[in-house]
């Protein structure tokens, strides 16, 4: 288990012989955003692993809401696990995902393909997008 206020990178695996299309993906950055208590995030942790696996050359990181609250900042996460992905400095994607790699899995290939995705939807909480991509360029600078 990380120490404590310490975002945990994800360990670098070895090849995996089918990944997916991994262009434009060096600036990609995956944070899976969970809680110590949650036990469905202890249970996606292996699914997260597998999604570092098929795209090796993403970074991938463990965000504790709670140890790395000061991280984390005024962003409030409800629903675990959640995902933010950026692509460089912009704000790919926000929000809770299904247990399982298969729905991240089609995210994070989304970020990759379309140069243009971005979080931003008019049906977000006000604030929410503003305060993701404020993580997200925290977590550039920090992690």
């Amino acid at each position: 288990m990380p120490p404590a206020s310490s975002v945990s990178p994800e360990p670098t695996p070895s090849p995996v012989a089918s990944t997916p299309s991994l262009e434009g993906a060096a600036e990609l950055l995956v944070a899976c955003l969970c809680a110590d208590w949650c036990r469905t995030c202890d249970t996606y942790r292996d699914d997260f692993a597998t999604l570092r696996q098929q795209f090796p050359q993403a970074r991938f990181l463990w965000v504790d809401i709670e140890d790395d609250s000061e991280l984390v900042d005024d962003l409030e996460v409800e629903t675990f696990p959640t995902l933010l992905i950026g692509q460089a400095d912009r704000l790919c994607f926000i929000g809770p995902v299904l247990p399982g790699p298969a729905a991240a899995q089609r995210l994070i290939q989304a970020a990759v393909d379309n140069p243009s995705m971005s979080a931003a939807s008019p049906t977000a909480p006000a604030g929410s997008t503003a305060a993701a991509q404020a993580l997200l360029s925290r977590l550039r600078q920090s992690c």
